[in-house]
């Protein structure tokens, strides 16, 4: 009998078990087309039935249905209803469909669309409907797109730029100008003084959406000017969802060369980081004897630093990657709960055959002298291995009026770079006595963010209430490290007769140092919103605070060697003789190499900073008449930074050392001409403020290039960039996601900080305030499939967006005299130039070709911006220019299986084989070489797998 139940209840679970396998998902978001926002328990229903369900206070639906072809019905009081006909229901796969609904005071209207045309239009609902000027990129989107990452995802957003494959900047403004957020909260990047965050980090398949802000809005942050790229990661998935992916990349000019340029390294570089080989040997407040004290101790201080100070030559390999992702839900009775992961790991090696950095000057004493000279002459080669492991996990919960959600990532990232170059140093700085020189570089870096977020958001108010009133609060603390760990730079000097020898007034000493850099970010953020109904008309008023606390602690270590007596053994160049035991000095025959007793740990470079940023706001969106409809926001924030340090005899024990308050308003108005063309005019108040770094003593020097940061707080205190943007803009949009717009904007500049060189002294860099600048631009874009010339072309789209750029800066009156002085014989100076950082074009241009049916995604893209002022110039230094960089990339997206669930990506990159290059530029001069690297051209493929 036993044995029978026990078959019995087999059964019952594989029956059941087959009929759950049988059936499918059909799921999404509702989006409020009156707000841009969740539309909160809206009604779903299978037409013709009684089968449907609600989208929850998030706007997130789902209904479990059996394999068919359906008409669902989304529908919500003084909405439009929508009906989507031929939804696709296959056995256990999950069919994505997120719909926005319209307001209507009228009667009520049914719409009817089809699967495709609605995810068409889904892509520019965010645009067409929101007050502010945004772009938004769905998960349906992205997923449409067939990108891999938010870097090649956003890469298709008017206005946006890639550079390097992974910084966005919007409207041609660099990083000063452009800040990322990850879920709604400020996270910094691996470089934490850098305002944008890597893009190529977060893989598309745990995000929910990208929203790109190009006009400032109350509920913000204030500190940004070009855009804010807001990243938001998906709950949890609907259903169970499992990938993994493999990658390669293979570039001709970097990969399989056996001129390729490394070093030893730790046994856990491979993962990233360090595993102490290449720690401090010694205490930093260790007594160091002379050589004249005779003392032993020197012996063994000297032989404990690292010996390896030559590059040596291997075959390097090509770039892997890969990457898993998991997610799942449960429902615990009427609620659910659910976890979503990633993990990627990217392991890359680029090898610059010809690194070329230089610095020039003109000459001083001659103004009929158009041609410049040099200060710095360095060519050579340098090999870089780049290792960066991402881990992203959260878990959420939700109940019918609460959400609560947990997520946590970490970043891990070590460079190691090894490099031989031949150099020409200018001897006094301004283009005399060149002494030539080799150098033997070997660096490693090693950088790490962690970020625990921590958030809820809660209906406070009935889910019968059409008038929803929300409460979200985030709390989330960053913690950041980079550390330079043991670099080691060893300079030679050439003799007539070709024999190496050390000279530190030409060359400077050996160096090994070591930079460390802690830093700590706590926020804090709240957020109210309430729908109501004004002017019989909805409403909505949004109120909120945050809170930003930062600490960091910056210092450096350095040692440097000298040799005593005969140094014959490094007259052949080899510098892995230089610290070879036999060669290291002792007590007996007192010769051989040593480690100098000073200029170790200097506290000039060393510092403590905090920073405290408030924040309250409060904004109004209403609709004035039928067609019209503004956001009303204003936004206060008070900014204290201290710092700790000292610069000479000049102690700083946490000075206050910016204090500002701040008021923020901001302006939207969008006026409908008709249901597909609208007018948009925006106004915002928006600020960039000083890094760390550069409101500082600190002097951060790079043994390469020769070239030294010097921090401002010492020169002359930096104050922040206040910006007032002006924002103007005619859409058009037509079926099939197609449209087209013209933008005119305009921004006001005071007190723009800015890169320069020090008088005289090209090698050195330093950033001020330099003077008031305006902006002004148009921007066109258009998005228009081909199908017009013959049906064929329909799943052919051709995306267009050009930014033409005016940017001018009144000079100061120190800087325009300097320009008098330092004019060569014929050159008129104006007193207005360019604003550093703003290119004065910009082109992205996209030929796309989307078959769902194929599972097939294709596209080439072409960018480039205009050339752009990178360094200003001061007296006889003149200006460096970035130039531009035409980047063609071409992309390919197969999907296979009949769930589609296996993909191959075949990207190149660089097609048309472009160097980056920076150069100076002086009148009548030939331009001369700031920085040149040559990046080649990659091949890449991808191979995911989805279970």
């Amino acid at each position: 009998m036993e044995k029978k139940i026990y078959s019995l209840l087999v059964l019952f679970f594989i029956c059941v078990g087959f009929i759950n396998a049988q059936k499918g998902i059909v799921a999404g978001n509702l989006i409020d087309g009156e707000f841009v926002e969740p539309m909160a328990f809206a009604n779903i229903l299978v037409k013709g039935t009684t089968t449907g369900t609600t989208s929850d206070f998030d706007g997130k639906y789902e209904l479990e249905l059996d394999p068919g072809t359906y008409t669902l019905v989304f529908s919500f009081v003084g909405y439009n209803t929508q009906e989507i006909v031929d939804v696709v229901i296959k056995a256990g796969e999950v069919t994505e469909l997120d719909v926005t609904l319209q307001t209507n005071s009228l009667d009520t209207i049914v719409l009817t669309t089809s699967v495709k045309k609605n995810t068409e239009s889904a892509v520019l609902n965010l645009q067409k409907k929101s007050v502010t000027l945004l772009d938004g990129l769905s998960a349906q989107a992205i997923k449409s797109s067939g990108a891999g990452n938010v870097a090649a995802a956003v890469k298709n957003v008017p206005g946006v730029s890639i550079q390097g494959g992974k910084y966005v900047y919007v409207r041609g403004l660099g990083d000063r100008y452009t800040k990322s957020i990850l879920n709604g909260i400020d996270i910094p990047g691996l470089d934490p003084d850098r305002n944008t965050i890597q893009m190529d980090l977060f893989p598309t398949s745990i995000l929910d959406n990208v929203i790109v802000l190009k006009s400032a809005a109350a509920e913000y942050p204030a500190d940004f000017t070009g855009g804010i790229v807001d990243i938001i990661t998906k709950d949890f998935p609907t259903k169970g969802e499992y990938s993994i992916s493999l990658g390669g990349s293979y570039n001709p000019d970097m990969h399989f060369n056996d001129s390729y340029l490394t070093s030893e390294g730790s046994d856990t570089d491979i993962f990233g980081y360090d595993d102490g080989t290449r720690d401090l040997p010694i205490h930093r407040y260790q007594p160091i004897p002379a050589t004249s004290e005779n003392n032993t101790l020197l012996t063994t201080l000297t032989n404990s630093f690292q010996k390896e100070l030559a590059a040596k030559q291997e075959q390097s390999g090509m770039d892997v990657d890969f990457g898993f992702t998991l997610g799942n839900q449960y429902d615990i009775g009427d609620d659910k709960i659910g976890y979503q992961a990633s993990f990627s790991y990217k392991n890359t090696t680029t090898f610059y055959e010809n690194r070329i950095d230089g610095a020039y000057i003109k000459n001083p004493q001659d103004t009929s002298d158009y041609e410049l000279l040099a200060a710095l002459d360095s060519q050579g080669s340098e090999g870089i291995n780049n290792v960066i492991l991402n881990g992203l996990a959260g878990i959420a919960y939700k109940t019918d009026k609460s959400k609560f959600k947990v997520n946590i990532l970490h970043i891990q990232n070590g460079e190691s770079s090894a490099g031989f170059f031949n150099q020409l140093i200018s001897q006094d700085g301004t283009g005399g006595a060149l002494e030539p020189l080799t150098k033997n570089a070997i660096a490693y870096t090693e950088r790490s963010i962690t970020n625990l977020l921590v958030t809820g958001k809660h209906r406070l108010n009935s889910m019968g209430d059409e008038n929803a009133f929300n409460f979200e609060w985030k709390l989330s603390p960053t913690f950041s490290k980079v550390m330079d760990k043991g670099h080691r730079i060893t300079p030679l000097q050439q003799s007539d007769s070709g024999n190496s020898f050390l000279s530190p007034s030409a060359s400077t000493f050996p160096i090994q140092l070591w930079r460390n850099l802690l830093e700590e970010s706590w926020n804090g953020k709240v957020d109210f919103d309430k729908t109501f109904q004004l002017f019989d008309r909805p409403a909505k008023v949004k109120f909120g605070g945050a809170y930003t606390y930062k600490f960091r602690d910056f210092s450096i270590d350095d040692y440097t060697f000298n040799i005593r007596g005969n140094q014959s053994f490094i007259a052949d160049g080899d510098v892995n003789s230089l610290l070879a035991s036999d060669n290291v000095w002792n007590s007996t025959s007192d010769n051989g190499t040593y480690l100098i007793n000073i200029d170790t740990f200097n506290a000039n470079d060393a510092y403590e900073g905090e920073q405290h940023i408030g924040a309250n706001y409060v904004s109004l969106e209403f609709n004035v008449s039928e067609k019209m409809k503004t956001v009303l926001g204003v936004r206060t924030e008070f900014f204290k930074s201290y710092y700790t340090g000292q610069d000479g005899l000049e102690i700083f024990d946490r000075d206050l050392v910016l204090d500002e308050f701040d008021i923020f308003p901001s302006a939207n108005v969008i006026y409908a001409l008709n249901d597909d063309d609208n007018l948009r005019a925006s106004y915002s108040r928006t600020t960039a403020r000083p890094s760390f770094k550069e409101q500082s003593n600190s002097q951060i020097f790079d043994p390469i290039t020769g070239r030294l940061f010097i921090g401002a707080l010492g020169v002359k205190p930096l104050v922040p960039t206040y910006v007032n943007n002006f924002d103007l803009r005619y859409e058009h949009f037509g079926e099939k996601g197609q449209m087209f717009a013209i933008s005119g904007f305009y921004k006001g500049f005071t007190d723009a900080i800015e890169q320069q060189f020090f008088v005289n002294a090209p090698t050195q860099l330093t950033v001020g305030n330099l003077g008031d600048a305006n902006v002004i631009g148009a921007e066109f874009e258009v998005r228009q499939r081909l199908g017009f010339i013959t049906e064929g072309l329909n799943d052919l789209k051709i995306n267009a967006n050009v930014s033409i750029i005016k940017s001018e800066l009144t000079m100061s009156d120190d800087e325009y005299q300097g320009r008098l002085a330092s004019a060569r014989d014929g050159e008129t100076i104006d007193k207005k130039r360019d604003l550093q950082g703003q290119a004065p074009y910009l082109i992205n241009v996209g030929l796309d070709y989307n078959n769902d049916d194929l599972g097939l995604q294709t596209g080439l893209f072409f960018n480039v911006q205009g050339k752009t002022l990178e360094v200003v110039g001061i007296r006889e230094v003149p200006d460096v220019y970035t130039k531009p960089f035409n980047s063609l990339n071409f992309t390919l997206n197969k999907t296979f299986g009949e769930n589609e669930n296996t993909s191959i990506d075949l990207k190149v990159s660089n097609i048309l084989g472009n160097e980056r290059i920076s150069e100076f530029e002086s009148y009548n001069a030939q331009n001369q070489i700031f920085t040149l690297r040559d990046p080649g051209t990659a091949f890449s493929l991808g191979y995911t797998y989805k279970f």
